[in-house]
């Protein structure tokens, strides 16, 4: 099971290329993975008696759990998500063009929509489920907005989403309340064994279970969002909104209902908005124009028919819910897949349009007609063997079945009406139009839907065949009485007669069409389309205005109402809990070194506070962070210290690379009351930081995991405890920070890239191109043009690859030279740190920032292009190697046990011995590529970006002197030559 989800996936990312090299014949590749999925739920279902189940651990401590499990439901499902699934791919390999925009990345998505949506259907842990269930979300709002240039596609999407997802995140809690109260996620387990009553839990879990459910299957008030999606490809809507995404609320409620059918809240929520669905959703469809949009809101109808028999807690419900599930997909999906050969041969879906189509199309008009009738229920077809048994199964039922039958009936009704009106407009010739042009369609084309179509009257006489399916599942309920047993013909009774009834009150609608389109329009109100987008108006401008009113775009005022808000929250703690320790007085110092390294630290911030440079300032900022780092030294700390030194540097360059772009002195002026409160604020903040540093410090009552910690370390051998939790024991942790780390990098360098960065920089050649055309910061122009011209005795040596890009004025040899000598020892030094972190201090995090402090000197030293020199490689490629690492390394503890379980390698190497190689290591190998492809990020943007705006500042400003000169040169010349042509004027 679960290689089949992992085909569709593989399938998925292969979609691209394949679709790049076949164009849309590799559809017919793609369709191999639902395929394979209904016919190994065919052979699961023929060849195994009971259900099939597997499962892996997933997260232990939570009790999560890659549970799945095949029996009767799943198999139904599976087989229509599949079958159905496979036929659409050779349906789309004759929609589309080869030139559709975008089809490789619709076809990936499509195909990972299937696999989602089998891993839904299988999963037998609700969290997995949930994962399943918001999977097929995205892929469904990837899919209808395939036509992104459309605003309606753009818009449909949106709002299927928003609708979805919300209806998501409240089942999850249902989930989670479910689960904590039962003590178990199985959902096997969940329905079989009995529940934990837990009070007013379960109620509340499963009104939010529902509401994700109602959300999914566009039950009213939800069903809006379903007609919308109509802007999707048709291949889209038969899929996702016939067979597939909109089954799956109908799929959680009969999964949960024979455990939870008998709840109080259950039947009145599903029996009542399951019939004002039908009755809605019906009433719609016959007032629209568009064959798209009437099949829709038909499907809205349908989707509350069948919540209606699934949600209705009984064994002989629950045996016709299921057949009604099957007959659904296969009259929906082949009617929504000839609506798009219509679409395709004649340019339009405006049933007012179109006239004679039937004619012109007999083959699509019989399939369309086939389809048809098992929606209107009428003999032999499967669909009237469905609704035959969902008529009888309610009427045999208590008083509320009783009055779903009622609503049933009328839905029936306005389902024969709105199915006449669509075969009428779509292929009837109408009186008054012109016949329609039409070109005919493959037969290809018409392949997918004839099948399904076809499989709906021939299941209709085979009905006792796939009873046994319907029946295991049924089987979950308590039977009461004669169980029922679907049947072809049970002969003439009330059944059928309300069949009849509908039969003839739909044929009665359609006849009296015109008069009842006037009074829908007389009754017509508010579309629920236009309410939704009235509230996400408001929500807008509530946004707008809180923002307005809170984000004000001043630092000092955020940080001071967030400094207040912890004074005012830890101090009400404190004074309510009285947390102090007993008989622990706080130790202000333990030794005179210490003491005078804290003196400094505080007199370093009191400068940083006092100064008005901005320069003096991160200086003195720089030096609280060092004489930190002096203090881990005192406390036997080297490691702690070693990184505190290696982040403060990186973090002084960078300070440097802003400031050198602002003004010298602080320009902001600050009145007197602001800087009054100011102080008593930061006194008492840091007063406060200090307390509860104590607090938690001596609040202590379990022993110490430090000599547990230093006892594992040696236990494998090694002897560096702070790094072995890093990349060992704690590597979980290690990898979140990872990616946050990165993901903070970008956001920066985003925020001064604000067009599109290159990838790769330029070849090496086109560099020194470049670097010999191009001088950096150069002051040839203007009051500084002297400079270049003064003498030199010695002969203009480069000691850097790019040092020609640097302006000659700009150029201090000294730091070239110590560049130069000292890059490559700073990433040897940056390699020792990385491989003896397990027995002396180090770490990849630490050798990352030393190799990018080498790179950092050869930015200062060079410019911009030695960075590119010294750098050959993208900042992106490096963190996206390192993270990839990371990432390989945690999911290669698999092959051992656990994500991140460590192991070594021993082996021997003739020149050097024996060796090992620990997963540890190469872990901590991916840190310290990710952290040095973050330095190179930042230096780039910092530095190289900012240096680009400079020149082009200066350049600006020389083009300005030079047009002044210009232009004061022109004057001259002509008060110059004015007297001499006066001269002439007079000489005669």
């Amino acid at each position: 099971m679960l290689t089949l989800i992992l085909l569709h996936f593989a399938l998925a990312g292969l979609a691209p290329p394949l679709v790049r090299w076949a164009g849309r014949r590799a559809f017919f590749l793609l369709a191999m993975a639902p395929a394979a999925a209904a016919g190994w739920a065919l052979y699961a279902w023929i060849g195994t008696e009971g259900p099939v189940a597997a499962a892996w651990r997933w997260i232990p401590d939570y009790r999560v759990v890659i549970a799945l499990r095949l029996d009767e439901l799943g198999t139904l499902m599976m087989l229509l998500a599949g079958g159905i699934g496979a036929l659409v791919c050779v349906y789309c390999a004759r929609y589309f063009e080869d030139d559709e925009p975008r089809l490789g990345a619709f076809a990936g998505t499509l195909i990972a929509f299937a696999g989602s949506m089998l891993g839904l259907v299988l999963a037998d842990d609700l969290i997995v489920l949930y994962v399943f269930w918001e999977l097929t979300t995205i892929f469904s709002f990837l899919l209808i907005g395939h036509r992104s240039t459309g605003r309606g596609a753009r818009r449909s999407a949106l709002q299927a989403l928003l609708v979805t997802t919300v209806g998501g995140l409240a089942m999850l809690v249902g989930f989670i309340l479910l689960g904590e109260s039962a003590g178990t996620y199985r959902i096997s387990e969940l329905v079989a064994g009995p529940r934990a009553s837990g009070g007013a839990v379960l109620p509340v879990a499963l009104v939010l279970v529902l509401l994700g459910a109602l959300t999914k299957s566009a039950i009213w008030p939800f069903s809006f969002w379903l007609p919308g999606a109509m802007a999707a490809p048709t291949p889209v809507s038969a899929y996702l909104h016939a067979a597939a995404m909109v089954k799956a609320g109908v799929y959680l409620v009969a999964r949960l209902a024979p455990g939870y059918a008998d709840v109080p809240l259950w039947r009145p929520v599903l029996m009542v908005l399951g019939s004002a669905t039908m009755l809605l959703g019906g009433w719609r469809a016959l007032r629209l124009y568009d064959l798209k949009l009437v099949l829709a809101h038909g499907t809205v109808s349908q989707l509350g028919f069948l919540l209606v028999l699934v949600g209705a807690g009984n064994r002989d419900t629950a045996l016709a819910g299921t057949a009604m599930i099957l007959a659904h997909a296969l009259f929906k999906a082949p009617l929504f897949l000839v609506v798009g050969i219509v679409d395709h041969a004649t340019g339009t879906r405006e049933l007012r349009r179109l006239s004679g189509v039937g004619r012109a199309m007999p083959g699509v008009c019989a399939v369309a007609v086939l389809a048809s009738v098992s929606m209107a229920a009428l003999p032999p077809t499967y669909g009237f063997t469905s609704k035959e048994a969902a008529f009888q199964t309610l009427l045999d039922g208590t008083a509320v079945d009783r009055w779903a039958l009622a609503a049933t009936v009328v839905g029936s009704t306005l389902t024969t009406a709105y199915t006449l009106r669509f075969l009428w407009g779509a292929f009837a010739r109408k009186p008054g139009r012109e016949d329609t042009r039409v070109h005919a369609a493959g037969p290809l084309f018409l392949a997918a839907p004839a099948v399904l179509a076809v499989a709906g009257l021939v299941l209709g006489p085979l009905t006792r065949w796939e009873e046994p399916l319907f029946a295991g599942y049924a089987a979950a309920f308590p039977v009461s009485g004669d169980p029922y047993h679907l049947s072809f013909w049970h002969g003439v009774g009330t059944a059928l007669a309300l069949s009849g009834l509908a039969w003839v009150g739909g044929a009665a609608l359609f006849w009296r069409r015109e008069p009842l389109l006037r009074l829908q329009r007389r009754l017509a109100w508010p579309a629920a389309e236009r309410a939704f987008g009235s509230v996400l108006l408001g929500l807008e401008r509530l946004a707008l205005q809180v923002t307005g009113t809170v984000q004000r775009g001043s630092l000092p005022v955020y940080l001071a109402t967030a400094l207040v808000v912890l004074l005012g929250g830890q101090i009400a703690v404190l004074i309510v809990d009285h947390p102090w320790p007993d008989g622990m007085a706080p130790r202000v110092w333990d030794s005179s070194a210490q003491a005078a390294v804290g003196l400094g630290v505080a007199a370093a911030a009191v400068l940083c506070v006092r100064t008005d440079r901005r320069m003096t300032a991160v200086a003195m900022a720089g030096l609280t962070g060092y004489g930190t780092a002096v203090l881990y030294v005192l406390y036997g700390a080297p490691d702690l210290a070693l990184t505190q030194f290696s982040v403060e540097t990186v973090s002084l360059v960078v300070f440097v690379l802003v400031l050198r772009r602002l003004p010298v002195r602080f320009d902001e002026t600050v009145s007197r009351w602001r800087q009054a409160g100011h102080l008593p604020l930061g006194v008492a903040t840091g007063v406060l930081t200090a307390t509860l540093v104590w607090i938690a410090a001596a609040a202590r009552t379990a022993a110490p995991a430090g000599p547990e910690l230093a006892v594992e370390t040696a236990h494998h051998g090694l002897k560096n405890v702070v790094a072995t939790i890093l990349v060992d024991l704690r590597a979980w942790d290690t990898l979140g920070e990872s990616a946050v780390l990165v993901t903070a990098a970008a956001g920066v360098t985003s925020l001064i890239f604000l067009r599109v960065r290159a990838g790769p920089p330029p070849p090496p050649a086109v560099r020194r191109q470049k670097a010999g055309d191009h001088r950096v910061w150069s002051l040839s122009h203007g009051k500084f043009a002297h400079l270049r011209r003064l003498p030199s005795g010695a002969p203009e040596d480069h000691w850097l690859a790019a040092g020609k890009s640097l302006a000659p004025e700009r150029r201090s040899v000294i730091f070239e030279v110590v560049a130069r000598l000292t890059f490559h020892p700073m990433l040897v030094l940056s390699v020792y740190l990385l491989f003896c972190a397990e027995n002396l201090p180090g770490g990849g995090f630490t050798a990352g920032l030393v190799a990018g402090l080498a790179l950092v000197v050869r930015y200062l030293a060079g410019g911009r292009f030695e960075l590119a020199e010294a750098a050959p490689v993208g900042a992106g490629f490096l963190t996206g190697l390192g993270l990839t690492v990371c990432a390989g390394t945690a999911l290669g503890g698999l092959i051992g046990g656990t994500v991140l379980q460590s192991g070594t390698f021993h082996g021997e190497l003739p020149p050097f011995g024996s060796f090992h190689l620990s997963s540890p290591v190469l872990f901590d190998t991916g840190v310290y590529l990710l952290v040095l492809g973050v330095v190179l990020d930042i230096v780039r943007a910092l530095g190289g970006k900012i240096d680009r705006q400079a020149e082009r500042g200066m350049e600006r400003e020389t083009e300005r002197e030079t047009g002044d000169q210009d232009e004061s040169g022109e004057a001259a010349a002509g008060r110059a030559g004015a007297p001499g042509a006066a001269a002439e004027g007079r000489a005669p």
